[in-house]
């Protein structure tokens, strides 16, 4: 896709379809991002990737226009541990958004709590080497045990190559936590293959990590209609119904070259949870729970 004039990459579609899948009314995008406006929260100076502005009014329309309610508004790594972009979009949303925030290990208590008041339930912890530079499990051990006070969760990003090198670091976390995108199995192994046989384990061995059915668009090399990932994913979510979530990724970070149509990414929906009960699970029970839990 073009850039504009300061160079800026555009990852997602400015057209996307209307899904034939119509979301239980409540239903909650359970990942996507905002990057900028630029000009009001400038981008990290260790960013990997510099997108064009993708604001609350943008994010709050396609969530509109896909059929969902509410919003959860995970920190991309662009805007590093200054979280003013997701603050300014959770502030904006009438009520219907959260956050998941990415901090400096040195954070203080005060301002933890600052997050807090301003709408964030969770910390996320990103071991893709090409996205940060510094993972130190250390020191956010020492986080995660800071965040409990405040009922949070911890979100990690990591690979497959790399979860059984995680396995330690993941059973130390004293909260619950959300694996992002089932750690990015390679789904063309399919059910049983070894990533998903290896991630299975991981959620075996706590009844407290959740994970996130999300990014067909990445996962399955194919490409749309996402069979590969249909047939590895439907029976993750039928075995662990409790313990899933769902989100678009919007506006899909680095998918410049491959930008997926939302409402595609929708209808991928029905075909890996494809009863009610199910669905009511993935969409709002679920989500509902780690992040609205007053409203439950």
């Amino acid at each position: 896709m073009s850039d504009d004039q300061a160079g800026r990459i555009l990852s997602w579609t400015l057209n996307p379809s209307k899904p034939a899948f119509a979301p239980p009314p409540g239903a909650v995008d359970a990942h996507c991002h905002v990057f900028g406006p630029q000009a009001q929260f400038p981008f990290s100076a260790k960013a990997k990737y510099l997108p064009r502005d993708a604001g609350p009014e943008a994010l709050f329309a396609l969530r509109d226009h896909l059929g969902f309610t509410r919003n959860v508004i995970v920190q991309a790594s662009c805007h590093g541990t200054d979280n003013a972009a997701t603050l300014h979009a959770i502030a904006r949303s009438n009520g219907q958004a959260r956050g998941v925030a990415v901090v400096d290990p040195a954070i203080d208590d005060v301002q933890l709590d600052r997050l807090h008041a301003g709408g964030v339930r969770g910390v996320r912890f990103n071991f893709l080497k090409r996205l940060v530079d510094d993972a130190p499990k250390d020191r956010f051990i020492d986080v995660s045990h800071r965040i409990a006070r405040l009922g949070w969760h911890v979100v990690v990003y990591f690979e497959a190559d790399i979860l059984a090198e995680l396995r330690p670091f993941l059973a130390a976390i004293p909260v619950p936590v959300v694996i992002d995108h089932m750690g990015r199995p390679d789904v063309s192994q399919g059910p049983d293959g070894a990533d998903m046989r290896a991630f299975r384990a991981l959620l075996d061995s706590r009844d407290d990590i959740w994970t996130k059915v999300t990014c067909p668009d990445r996962l399955d090399a194919k490409g749309p209609p996402y069979d590969d990932f249909v047939r590895a994913v439907r029976p993750l979510v039928e075995d662990y119904p409790d313990r899933v979530l769902w989100g678009t990724d919007w506006p899909h970070p680095n998918m410049q070259d491959n930008i997926p149509d939302d409402g595609a990414l929708v209808d991928v929906i029905p075909r890996i949870a494809p009863t009610a009960e199910l669905q009511r699970k993935l969409l709002i029970d679920n989500p509902m729970r780690l992040y609205w839990p007053e409203e439950m």
